[in-house]
């Protein structure tokens, strides 16, 4: 099959690689319809390449059509169409059982002292062959799999294998008061699903982006805008009583623009031999932090701030005086899919789309032209803001 693997910093190719098979009774093979570029893509593109191996598959955002099942799976069956949710959980551990499943116990990545095991994520996460590819091996398929009905088209579905439940259970984290105000500072895919959740939840919500495309596409619908600046959190508290939004998402994460000194420490991390670079990401900070000191700093006395963006520093410099002075609380992590998918299921298939998921796709391309669209994703150009791939 077709697949695009990951060969170097800035460097992924399309190579024809074996199909995946069975090889456990809880295995399905899913036929890939549509697959999408996610932001956290990005990351290992450009930043957790000391993670990667060269010919790794990656791609954590596939929708498809179920071609065979293990011998275990009893709530799938060939032809059923499904979403595969990025983290790979098996529904009966504790923290499964408590809606944790980005933490599952029997997936944890225990040798990096990670969480579950993610398609298509670096070592970090299991090494699991992902979705931007023709056919993929999804583990734990009596549990993880969405089956969605045959009518309505792909766009419809796909982004519930992420950035849906992501940007919802960012909302929801953000513990907005009813009738509050909500600021999402990042206005890509996460940020624009989560700005929309917050009108459609009845917020005010102001998004904070510096690309002016993103910026027109979350004012169609209903979001106040305000382009990036230092001064941001003086601007968010002119329009706030003076107090700053009730909650702010961070839908950005470790490539925030404005942070030369993380950008430094990233482009040098890349350069060094694998081994070196994974302990400096490990023990040194290396994120970017503009954004997070930013919702930090925007954020009213006693609010909330909910990270989205994907962070990967373990001693990334904190503001701590002023986080313990405005008695700040903070909620984060990984998107517990499953957890949000009868929330979500039915607001994604209603007529009226009320989440915009139609309106979010600003590029359609065949597969074999995701080295292209990976660069154009990167560095922003042709206004590009999501990008989904058909095998």
């Amino acid at each position: 099959m077709k697949a695009l693997t990951w060969q170097g910093r800035r460097s992924v190719s399309v190579e024809e690689v074996p199909d995946p098979v069975i090889q456990e009774p809880t295995d399905a093979i899913v036929k890939i319809t549509s697959t999408a570029i996610c932001g956290s893509d990005l990351h290992l593109y450009e930043v957790l390449g000391p993670y990667m191996t060269k010919g790794d598959i990656i791609g954590h955002e596939p929708m498809g059509i179920v071609e065979e099942v293990g011998s275990a799976v009893t709530n799938l069956k060939v032809g059923d169409r499904v979403v595969i949710p990025f983290n790979i959980a098996c529904g009966t551990c504790v923290m499964c059982r408590m809606d944790l499943q980005s933490q599952c116990e029997t997936t944890q990545v225990r040798e990096r002292g990670t969480g579950a095991r993610l398609f298509g994520y670096s070592q970090l996460y299991g090494s699991v062959p992902g979705g931007q590819a023709e056919y993929l091996r999804v583990p734990h398929a009596d549990y993880g799999p969405i089956v969605v009905g045959q009518e309505l088209p792909d766009v419809r579905y796909l982004y519930l294998s992420d950035i849906v439940p992501t940007a919802w259970q960012g909302v929801k984290y953000a513990d907005v008061p009813e009738g509050g105000i909500l600021a999402v500072l990042g206005l890509g895919p996460v940020g624009q699903f989560a700005a929309r959740a917050g009108i459609h939840l009845g917020y005010r919500v102001i998004g904070v982006d510096p690309v002016p495309e993103r910026r027109a596409m979350a004012e169609r619908h209903g979001v106040e805008t305000l382009d990036y600046s230092k001064d941001i959190g003086d601007e968010l508290r002119q329009m706030t009583e003076g107090r700053g939004p009730d909650s702010v998402v961070d839908a950005v994460g470790m490539e925030a623009h404005g942070s030369p000194v993380g950008a430094f420490a990233q482009k040098a991390a890349g350069f060094l031999p694998d081994a070196v670079a994974q302990k400096a990401i490990e023990k040194a900070g290396v994120d970017r932090l503009s954004a997070l000191h930013a919702a930090i700093d925007a954020v009213r006395r006693g609010g909330t701030v909910s990270i989205s963006g994907v962070y990967g520093g373990m001693a990334s410099p904190m503001p701590m005086l002023t986080m313990f002075d405005k008695q700040i609380q903070l909620r984060m992590g990984q998107c517990n899919v499953k957890r949000w998918i009868d929330e979500l299921l039915p607001l994604v298939e209603d007529r009226t789309d009320p989440l915009g998921v139609t309106d979010l796709m600003t590029h359609e391309v065949p597969l074999v032209d995701a080295p292209a669209a990976y660069e154009m994703f990167q560095k922003k150009q042709d206004d590009c803001i999501k990008v989904v791939l058909k095998p």
